[in-house]
This record gives structure tokens, sequence and C-alpha cells, in this order.
């Protein structure tokens, strides 16, 4: 059951004003496969209305905001994002069936995006050239203007304030569409956004099924950039809509991410990384480490120990705050399971049985040693599954962490220090972490893909640079 909330999550957010749709959606518990909230089936013509409404606030109020006005809107909402932790993090645990523990990190993440971008607001400088004589010439940073946001159901809250966030402290504003499998977190985020003085349009949040309220802000003539972040298919068809109107877009897509253990590497440091990354939020993570590269010689060891940390993991409803929830949705499950079929021929090293219970849960499987083609070694999965494949040398290691089509975030654990720095170089990925995987969150490092794990890049200051364009300015004076 749904706590009390100061919205009605049945409306959208359009123009400062809340708004009833046409039509609703059902929203459901993923822990107990029931329904949870009556949500607003946004419309091509709500789109429509809230873009209007959105050059309607750059046009006025929204466009005279200075960036240290921003900033301090920001600021004030980061402050009452804090305030609202608990409540955020109870959505999000009811929402998209995300443990307690996890939901609550990333409410804390939200408010932290909000406080970076706040304080970065001001802080993006243009530069002068030097030029021809008689010539001054400098550059400055404009918003885009009207921006659109196409957020997926695994992560809400951190997403909406990587993109969002980064959006408003450039001065666009914002017509945001969440997963119709999960908007609660993005509607309280409207809310508070209201709370703390962001002027009416320059934040609009339209729910809706991605084929209908997605695809219609996707191809939008009033969108001047887009962000979407979910699946390869999706992602190529959002730019090809945005393309007709030539719109840049940020994307980030999917992923297939390696950690690499070699022979001189700290296991034990280790290991909480190699099952945590790849089973927190049971695996729908674009960033998982669903592959374990080991080399031979500590291949039994690793093998061991990962068992170990698999058999002490506990799966469960969100709101009982276990190591691992369920899946989304019923289509996520059955895909999941799909993929455990196809691994009938693998060895399974170690698998924890889902609770006999309602909700989208599905076991959670560690596979090794696996074939590097095999299609649970390639494909990305989205749930709570990881193999293991071995390796001799750096060079086979190398050519494995980039034998995919995707190229996230990669992970090595070495001691050698000439080591670290050449595969730094040599992996294929947009993010390298070394003895660590994922730093913390890392609100302010630049995260995106190669490949078919996108393009464009959010979080830390790049994000403002990505929200913005460049404008040259050359003035002649003789």
């Amino acid at each position: 059951m749904l706590p009390t909330l100061p919205f009605d999550p049945s409306k959208m957010l359009i123009g400062g004003a809340w708004h009833a749709a046409a039509d609703t959606l059902t929203l459901e518990n993923p822990s107990t496969a029931t329904p949870l909230a009556e949500i607003a089936k946004g419309s091509a013509a709500d789109i429509d209305t809230a873009v209007r409404a959105a050059q309607t606030a750059l046009d006025g109020e929204w466009g005279r905001f200075t960036a240290t006005e921003r900033g301090r809107v920001l600021t004030r909402l980061g402050q009452l994002v804090t305030e609202n932790v608990e409540l955020l993090t109870q959505l999000e645990t009811l929402d998209v069936g995300k443990p307690v523990t996890q939901a609550r990190a990333d409410a804390v993440a939200l408010a932290r995006y909000c406080e970076f971008y706040g304080g970065a607001a001001d802080k993006l400088h243009g530069q002068t050239i030097p030029y021809l004589d008689g010539y001054t010439v400098y550059t400055m940073r404009e918003p885009h203007g009207v921006t659109g946001h196409i957020v997926p159901w695994n992560y809400p809250m951190q997403i909406i304030g990587r993109s969002v966030g980064a959006a408003l402290a450039m001065g666009n504003a914002c017509v945001l569409k969440p997963a119709e499998d999960a908007c609660l977190t993005a509607l309280m985020f409207a809310h508070l956004a209201q709370e703390a003085g962001l002027p009416a349009g320059a934040l609009n949040v339209v729910p809706g099924l991605g084929s209908e309220a997605g695809a219609a802000l996707a191809g939008h003539p009033g969108i001047q950039h887009l962000s979407f972040t979910g699946s390869v298919a999706t992602g190529a068809a959002v730019q090809i809509a945005a393309g007709a109107n030539v719109v840049p877009v940020t994307l980030e897509l999917g992923g297939k991410s390696p950690q690499i253990v070699f022979e001189d590497a700290d296991i034990g440091a280790a290991l909480p990384f190699l099952v945590n990354a790849g089973l927190q939020n049971a695996g729908q993570t674009c960033s998982a480490s669903s592959r374990i590269l080991v080399h031979r010689s500590r291949l039994e060891e690793v093998t061991h120990e990962m068992v170990k940390a698999y058999q002490a993991k506990h799966i469960g409803p969100a709101d009982s705050d276990p190591d691992i929830g369920p899946l989304i949705n019923g289509t996520q499950q059955a895909r999941v399971k799909t993929y455990l079929q196809r691994a009938a021929d693998l060895p399974c090293l170690a698998r924890i049985e889902p609770p006999a219970s309602h909700g989208h849960y599905v076991p959670v499987c560690l596979f090794g040693p696996v074939p590097p083609d095999h299609p649970l070694a390639q494909e990305e999965i989205f749930g709570p599954v990881q193999v293991i494949i071995p390796f001799d040398t750096e060079d086979e290691a190398v050519a494995l962490a980039n034998g995919t089509e995707f190229g996230l975030v990669a992970s090595l654990w070495t001691r050698d220090g000439a080591r670290q720095m050449r595969l730094a170089k040599r992996l294929k990925s947009g993010q390298v972490f070394i003895n660590n995987y994922g730093a913390g969150g890392g609100v302010e490092l630049p995260f995106g893909g190669v490949g078919k794990s996108g393009h464009g890049r959010e979080k830390g200051f790049e994000a403002l640079y990505g929200f913005s364009t460049l404008k040259t300015v050359a003035a002649y004076h003789g």
C-alpha cells in the first residue's frame, strides 16, 4: 500500500500545474505482483503541451534566472530531497522492487546530484581566444533550450539526478518521461522541485508508455536535446526519431561489463566487488559486472570464494531489505528465465532459489567456466546472473574484455602498476576501475559508453558540456 503522498500519482505535472490524463495505467508492486497505484497514461498531445510549457518557461521567468539563481534552486531541492529520503526510499522499494538499503542509497545520491549541480551551475566558464590583431574572441556556454529526458525503471532517482539536474543547472527547461513501470519517485521529485522554487514549466513530468509518450517526446520538433537511458533497440529508435529533427542525443545503453582478476590480485579485496557489482538491484544495472575474467592460476580460488559469497546471499521481498529483490515485471522475469534455459549446458556453480511466493523472482545463478562466445557471455541478461571465464595471458584478457558489442565499464585487479596503465588504455570502455568497481557511485565521474553502450557523457562537469551548446563571439574593434 502506498504511503500518504503530497501529490496525486494519477496526474502529470505540466506548466506548473497537476493535470489528469485521459487514461491511466496500473503500477505493480514487483515483490508481490499486485497493483500498487494508478498513474497517468500520457499521450502525444500531453507531450506537446509539456514541450510548449517548457518553451514558455524559457521565454519567461526561468529563462531570466542567472546561473547563481539556478544553483540556489537546485541546492534547495537537494536539501528537500534529503529531508524526504525515507519517503523516497519507501516509494522506490514499492515501485521498483529495490531492497530498502539500495533504494535509500539512490535517494541519497539524488540529493547529492542536486547539490553537485547546484554548486556547479555558475562555475562553467567560457574562454578568450588569441586571434588576429584588432579582434577580441571569446566563447560562452548556453542552454540547448527544451531538453527531453526518457528515464528507465531500474534507477529512476539516480538517472533523473544526473540528467535533469545537469540540464537545469545549464538553464534548459526539461520534459521528463519516466518509465511506466516506475514513476513515483519522478513525480515526488517534481513536487519537491516546485517546493524548492523552480518556476512553472522548467520541469514537466509526463508518465506514459514508451511507445506513445516516449516516442512522441523523441520525435517532437520542439526538443533541442534528448537524453535516453535504456535498451540498445529502443535507443536506436530514439536516435532515429530525434535525427529527423537533427537533435543531439545522449544515449546510455546496455553493458556486459568485465572484471579482470590477474594472478597477483588481492582476492579478499576484490571479492565483494566481484559479487555485489553483478547482483545489485537483481542484476538490473547497465553497468552490472556480469563477466568475471580470472587468470587460470587463481580460477579455483576465485570460484570457491564466489560460491561461498553466493551461498550467503538472501533473496526476497524488497521491503524485507534482502540482498536481492524481485525483477521489475513479468516480462523481464520471463526474459531472464529464457536465458537460464539457454544455460542448461553450462556448469552452474551456485544457485539461489527464489521464495515460493508471488512476485517477479528468478533464481540467482553463477556459471563457469563459460565459453566466451556463449550467449550468457555476450548478451546483456539484465538479471542476477554472472559468468566466470578463465584466461592465461594479458593479451587474452584484453581480447575477452573487449570481445562484446558493449563498452560501458571495466575493472582490473592487479598490483602491477605498469599493467594497470597499459590496460587502462587498451580496454574499450567508458569507465575503467583499477582495484575497485564503481568508485562508490561517483556523482562527479563522467559516465557513458562506447560501441553499443551508447555515446555522450552524463555525471560530473562533463554533463554540463553535454547539456549546453558553445557559442563563439568574434568582435572586430580595430
